[in-house]
């Protein structure tokens, strides 16, 4: 596991267990707040991006806390159906619904003594959001199905990349629920904010890569180092990540060169080529790139009010991020 530090001995003095990468303010702002966080049972909100990182920050959150010998439990709210999700966070009874044919246990039990994470929690539905409330108002859960409560005793860890606050203003979240899970608030950093990690963290992909399909390590040449760095990466962290393991199925052996990165990458923009002449084409389609990005990234990425803003039918989304290599 990594530390991080913006001088060695304040990473000694924090000894926070981890496994981000990077050595920015930014980065180290986030460690001395796990450090404080960790120890607590608070609950904690992490908001930020898709692709920052708020599953790291969780689980190192469990890792330097009391209950770091317990279980650490992840669900994503948005991967399941209500009727799913209901059962998966809360367990059923045996007969509580057609192939219910035993008891199971909800992630709330399975994470007794422990931590439990819930990524994406913007997504509920009004009805879970009413569960959960009362979940972490009265520390017990209902089974479906259930007629008796049942006790829990559980760190609780929230993550979402939309900004709450608006959601609660919208009526599309609860508002005593925004209140009860914004305890303790981070933020986790957009890679643009970070920049100064971006080769380290490209270095760290390509060892993972490489450690994951048998290959050798490779090293980033200058050039392909610079691309990286002058990227915006509206996707962040798994855009990075994307980006290395294209240039490491479709590159040179011996090394990472520029011209193996994606194509949207040697495209460039204002940022990459300042000083590159331009066809009105050329320009246009790199501004109407620049502002689609600046769009994904208030949105944290999601394509649905990504395609409310620009006036775009959710469905051709995706023909249209193609169509500017994003």
């Amino acid at each position: 596991m990594n530390m991080i530090s913006a001088g060695a001995s304040e990473a000694q003095t924090l000894n926070v267990r981890h496994e981000m990468v990077g050595e920015s303010p930014a980065m180290l702002e986030l460690i001395r707040f796990i450090a404080k966080a960790a120890p607590t049972n608070s609950t904690v909100l992490i908001q930020g991006e898709s692709g920052t990182g708020k599953e790291l920050v969780a689980r190192a959150l469990h890792r330097n806390s009391l209950r770091r010998e317990g279980p650490f439990v992840a669900v994503n709210c948005a991967a399941l159906p209500e009727a799913l999700l209901e059962s998966e966070l809360f367990g059923h009874e045996k007969g509580a619904f057609t192939g219910a044919q035993t008891q199971k246990k909800g992630k709330f039990e399975l994470a007794v003594g422990g931590t439990l994470f819930l990524d994406e929690v913007g997504e509920l539905s009004p009805s879970i959001q009413a569960k959960l409330l009362r979940a972490l108002q009265e520390r017990e859960i209902d089974r479906v199905g259930g007629r008796a409560p049942v006790a829990t005793d559980v760190r609780f860890i929230a993550a979402t990349n939309r900004e709450l606050e608006l959601a609660v203003a919208a009526g599309h979240f609860r508002e005593d629920l925004y209140y009860r899970l914004n305890v303790v608030l981070v933020k986790t950093p957009p890679l643009r904010q970070r920049r100064e990690d971006i080769p380290a963290l490209a270095r760290h992909f390509v060892a993972q890569y490489a450690r994951q399909n048998g290959v050798a390590v490779r090293p980033i040449s200058p050039a392909a180092e610079t691309l990286l760095e002058k990227h915006r990466w509206p996707g962040n962290l798994r855009q990075l990540q994307n980006a290395i393991e294209h240039a490491m199925v479709l590159g040179s052996r011996d090394a990472i060169l520029a011209e193996n990165l994606p194509a949207y990458l040697l495209a460039g923009g204002p940022e990459t080529h300042p000083s590159e002449p331009q066809t009105l084409e050329e320009a246009l389609l790199r501004t109407k790139r620049e502002y689609v990005e600046s769009v994904l990234g208030l949105t944290g990425g999601n394509r649905k009010p990504t395609a409310a803003i620009l006036g775009i039918h959710p469905k051709g989304m995706r023909r249209f991020l193609d169509r500017l290599n994003l």
